[in-house]
């Protein structure tokens, strides 16, 4: 006798909700159980909550570029922290990445300027420098008259790297300086709380 054929396996979302879920688990942080409960939530919401929200998302993707002097986020040429007359233009922050830019901002402690580099060296992944804005940073501190360069970046075996790379480039023509950290090795700035980053403004030292 013939063994009876297995049922069909029911499919536990239906295909639209599916992909909802495959598409929130791609954001940082959101794993499985996180996607199911944001996309329950979104089937719940007013269609024009939810309309809204996908035009915010269609807006900054096609609106936020880089400034072109910073390379910060920016929906304008040149940011607003470039275009401050508030801010002081002798000392030029070094990051990383526009997520470090934020961390500092919310510490109310630098009034500089910032160079965002757009990573980090990391010849394992065939990152170069290159490939950042390192050679624009170089211009700005012998075109803007640059007192001191604060080197802001997480510590790492590529973060360290960079910072060294970045160091000797500009020590012929400034100041060059490094945050103290009290982040442990591989720990990142922007997780890093706003009483730590001020602390670590306020510590910074001369980079070897």
């Amino acid at each position: 006798m013939a063994s009876a054929t297995p049922p069909k396996e029911v499919p536990i979302y239906t295909r639209p909700l599916a992909r909802l879920i495959e598409e929130l688990q791609k954001l940082p942080g959101v794993g499985p159980k996180t996607a199911q409960r944001l996309a329950l939530h979104l089937l719940k919401r007013p269609d024009k909550e939810v309309q809204d929200l996908a035009q915010a998302l269609v807006d900054a993707k096609a609106q936020v570029g880089q400034c072109s002097v910073c390379f910060h986020l920016s929906a304008e040429p040149v940011c607003d922290i470039c275009k401050s007359q508030s801010r002081d233009r002798t000392t030029l922050c070094v990051v990383a990445d526009s997520r470090d830019v934020i961390a500092l901002e919310k510490t109310r402690e630098y009034r500089g300027r910032y160079h965002v580099l757009g990573g980090l060296i990391s010849p394992m992944d065939g990152i170069g420098p290159e490939q950042l804005h390192i050679g624009p940073l170089v211009h700005r501190v012998n075109q803007e008259k640059i007192q001191e360069v604060i080197v802001a970046i997480s510590p790492s075996i590529e973060g360290d790297t960079t910072t060294l790379y970045v160091g000797q480039l500009l020590k012929p023509f400034t100041r060059v300086t490094r945050i103290a950290f009290g982040l442990p090795m591989g720990g990142d700035l922007e997780y890093a709380d706003e009483v730590t980053l001020a602390r670590a403004l306020e510590g910074r030292r001369e980079l070897d």
